[in-house]
C-alpha cells in the first residue's frame, strides 16, 4: 500500500476514532445522571443539535485529502465527503485546500452507502455568493466592476463569477447614451464603447431563484449629491441651460455640472409638438423655468416663458364664431385645426361618415372654415364644426 493511501487511511481512522470517543463520552454523562433525573435527560436530548438536512450549508474542518476526494469533519454528526462530480466541479478551489482548513459546503446526501455525508462545494459557493449579493443589496455597497458585454438594452457585468445586467436606464448621466434620433444601433455603438471600463455600481435586485442580478450606476452617494444640488433650486426660477439630448418625450437640459433637468414634450411649446428633435439640437442654449423640484429630479418648462396664446385668444374668439383653421393632425377623435399659433380646436369625427371620409374632406395643411362650438380658454379647449362650402 502506498504512503499516500496509508496516510489518508490513518487520518480517516483518527476522525472515526475521535467521533466514537465523543459518542462514548456523551453516553457516560447520560448514565451518570441516573434514572431519577428524567427531566435533565430530556433537556439534554431536546437541546442536542439537529443533524444537517439536504440543501443546508454546513461548515467543517478538512480532516483528510485523498485522490479526487476531500474528507471534512462535521462533529458531532460524522464525516462529510466531497468526491466524484462534486470534486471535479470544485477542483480549482480544492487544489488550494489543506488539512485543518475550515470550509463551507452544501449537503447533497445526508448519508451514502459508506456512511458519509455527501457535500457540494460549488453549490455552497453559489449559495454564499447570492447571500453576499443580498447583503450588498441591503447595505447598498458600492463596487467597481468591469463591463464585459453590451446589448441594445444595457450592459453585462460579472460579479464573483455570476453575470448581472445593468440596464441603460440605470446608467449615470455621464455614461447614458445620448442619441439624437433614438436609433437603437447607435445606442448599441455607444454602449459598446463602455466595454472594458470599470463602473461604480450597486446591486438593486438579487434573486437566486430567478437567477437575476441587476446593477445600477446610480448609487446612493450620487443620488444624495444630486438631491443636494436639486435642493438649491426653487419653483419659478428662470435659468440658462444647454440641450444635452432630445428624446421622444422631451429634451434634457444641463443646468450645471452633473445636473440635468427634463423639459417634457408638453412643456416645450404652446403649439403641437410632434418631434422634439425638429425644435432643438444638442448644444442649443435655452432659457427654462423650474416648474417642479422633487427628490433628485428637476422639471423644467420652456413654453411658460412665452406668452400663453390662449390668454390672447380669450379676447378674440367666442362660441358660434366663424374662424379659419389649418388641419395639422389627425387622431382617433377626429382632426386638429390650428386657428393661430398655439391655439387649435378639434373637429370631431362624428361629423363624417367614416375616418376615410374625414381625411378625404379635410386635408393636412389645408385651410377651411369652421364654427366654434365649445371655447374654454382657461382649460385650453376648443371644438369646431366643419362649415361645408356652398
Amino acid at each position: 500500500m502506498s504512503e499516500e493511501k496509508t496516510s489518508v487511511l490513518d487520518r480517516i481512522t483518527s476522525v472515526v476514532k475521535s467521533s466514537a470517543e465523543k459518542v462514548v463520552e456523551t453516553a457516560e454523562k447520560i448514565t451518570d445522571i441516573g434514572d431519577g433525573a428524567g427531566g435533565a435527560m430530556h433537556t439534554m436530548l431536546t437541546q442536542s443539535p439537529t443533524p444537517p438536512q439536504a440543501g443546508e450549508i454546513v461548515e467543517g474542518t478538512v480532516s483528510a485529502i485523498g485522490r479526487a476526494r476531500v474528507y471534512i469533519e462535521l462533529a458531532p454528526f460524522g464525516t462529510g465527503l466531497i468526491f466524484g462530480r462534486e470534486f471535479m466541479n470544485a477542483r480549482d478551489i480544492l487544489r488550494k485546500v489543506s488539512v485543518g482548513d475550515t470550509i463551507a459546503a452544501k449537503v447533497v446526501d445526508t448519508g451514502n452507502e459508506d456512511g458519509y455525508i455527501e457535500l457540494s462545494l460549488k453549490e455552497a459557493r453559489q449559495a454564499l455568493i447570492w447571500s453576499d449579493a443580498e447583503e450588498a443589496l441591503k447595505k447598498q455597497t458600492i463596487m467597481s466592476l468591469a463591463v464585459k458585454e453590451a446589448n441594445k438594452g444595457g450592459l453585462i457585468i460579472e460579479w464573483q463569477g455570476i453575470q448581472g445586467f445593468l440596464p441603460a436606464s440605470q446608467l449615470s448621466s455621464e455614461h447614458y447614451p445620448r442619441v439624437e434620433d433614438g436609433d437603437k444601433d447607435k445606442i448599441l455603438t455607444a454602449l459598446n464603447d463602455l466595454i472594458g471600463q470599470f463602473l461604480n455600481v450597486v446591486i438593486i435586485t438579487a434573486d437566486q431563484k430567478e437567477d437575476k442580478l441587476i446593477f445600477s450606476e446610480k448609487g446612493p452617494q450620487e443620488k444624495e449629491e444630486k438631491e443636494e444640488k436639486v435642493s438649491r433650486y426653487a419653483v419659478g426660477e428662470v435659468l440658462s441651460g444647454e440641450i444635452t439630448g432630445a428624446v421622444d418625450f422631451g429634451v434634457f437640459v444641463k443646468l450645471e455640472e452633473g445636473l440635468e433637468g427634463l423639459v417634457h414634450i408638453s412643456e416645450l411649446d404652446w403649439g403641437l409638438v410632434d418631434d422634439t428633435r425638429s425644435l432643438y439640437k444638442v448644444g442649443d442654449k435655452v432659457q427654462v423655468k423650474v416648474i417642479e423640484v422633487k427628490d433628485d429630479k428637476i422639471s423644467l418648462s420652456i413654453k411658460q416663458l412665452k406668452e400663453n396664446p390662449w390668454v390672447t385668444a380669450s379676447k378674440k374668439y367666442k362660441k358660434d364664431q366663424e374662424v379659419q383653421g389649418v388641419i395639422i393632425k389627425y387622431n382617433k377623435h377626429g382632426a386638429l385645426a390650428s386657428i393661430e399659433e398655439g391655439v387649435a380646436g378639434l373637429v370631431h369625427i362624428s361629423e363624417f361618415e367614416s375616418e376615410d371620409d374625414l381625411k378625404n374632406t379635410l386635408t393636412l395643411g389645408q385651410s377651411y372654415s369652421f364654427t366654434i362650438t365649445l371655447f374654454e380658454p382657461k382649460e385650453q379647449r376648443m371644438t369646431l364644426a366643419y362649415k361645408k362650402s356652398e
